[in-house]
């Protein structure tokens, strides 16, 4: 049975500042790295192939994403991707647009494969990845977040990773101990597709809070982190199950926080940094999540991740 401890996940966050290196879309960089000070972690954005390898070995975790990327990027994100392996460090894969045009979805294909703690994306953007739906329209989703569980089950399966799809109600997939976990996280408002850089800087949220996750597993004394959760890797999935619930949480909670005084999207920005910021562990446990499973009559097939 998976339990989740949100008041904790945050209280590891803003105890250890997670250094979160983003190799992300040029278009949110500035939005991503305030998302990532207003909820207490540190944002870094080495993106240059010549030094983005060795800073992953500084960095207390990585995002990828590639809704802009260069070949600066491209090579960057490699050689981070390597680094952060090695050490066992948490990456994050944010597929914008994979299935859209061939490239762009060859190379997202490739890092996949690269065995990524966590990918988030819309649910077309899922659907396409494990090979069962074209993607969507740019950074849009054309696909219904439940109707793309069983894909995201199935990539969470063949890649290892925790799977969030984002939605009207984001859902988060984990396979633990040969079981297909699914949370569904409520909350956020109308006006966050509205705001540039919602989505891509929840991927460096995701990076934070799975990067607090791992240094409270390597501290023995860490009270937050319970002696089941370091004993096994069946704990250690766990761990990283609810750091990712905790990420989409924090975003649901202070999505609703924002919307009030809210005129619009311009006002809402403003006010979505701020809620960021006051969504403390009182706040996020108070988060609406629903827990299931999937079971193997609901799965697909489908073309699977290759390299």
């Amino acid at each position: 049975m998976v339990d989740f401890d949100l008041r904790s996940a945050n209280a590891r966050l803003r105890a250890s500042n997670p250094l979160i290196q983003c190799i992300t879309n040029t278009v949110v960089q500035q939005f991503s790295a305030n998302v990532l000070l207003a909820i207490g972690a540190s944002p870094a954005m080495l993106d240059h192939e010549a030094d983005a390898g060795q800073f992953a070995g500084i960095a207390s975790g990585v995002l990828v994403n590639f809704g802009t990327a260069s070949n600066h990027q491209l090579l960057a994100a490699d050689a981070a991707i390597d680094v952060a392996n090695a050490a066992g460090k948490p990456w994050v894969l944010d597929p914008v647009s994979v299935g859209a045009v061939d490239f762009r979805t060859s190379r997202i294909r490739r890092a996949a494969a690269d065995h990524p703690t966590a990918i988030r994306g819309n649910a077309s953007e899922i659907a396409a990845l494990a090979g069962v739906g074209l993607g969507g329209r740019g950074v849009e989703s054309t696909d219904e977040v439940d109707a793309v569980l069983p894909a995201a089950a199935k990539l969470a399966r063949e890649t290892g990773a925790i799977v969030a799809v984002s939605g009207p109600a984001d859902a988060v997939v984990a396979h633990i101990d040969g079981t297909d976990h699914v949370a569904r996280i409520s909350g956020g408002h109308e006006f966050m597709p509205l705001v540039i850089g919602t989505g891509c800087s929840l991927g460096a949220v995701t990076v934070a809070y799975l990067a607090a996750a791992r240094a409270g597993l390597a501290d023995p004394d860490a009270s937050a982190v319970s002696a089941t959760e370091q004993s096994a890797n069946g704990g250690a999935a766990s761990a990283k199950f609810e750091a990712v619930v905790a990420a989409h949480a924090h975003f649901a909670v202070a999505g609703e926080l924002a919307a009030d005084g809210a005129k619009g999207p311009g006002s809402y920005s403003v006010n979505f940094l701020d809620a960021l910021h006051a969504v403390d562990g009182d706040r996020l446990a108070q988060a609406r999540i629903g827990l299931d499973t999937l079971t193997s009559a609901n799965e697909t097939a489908g073309e699977g991740i290759q390299a």
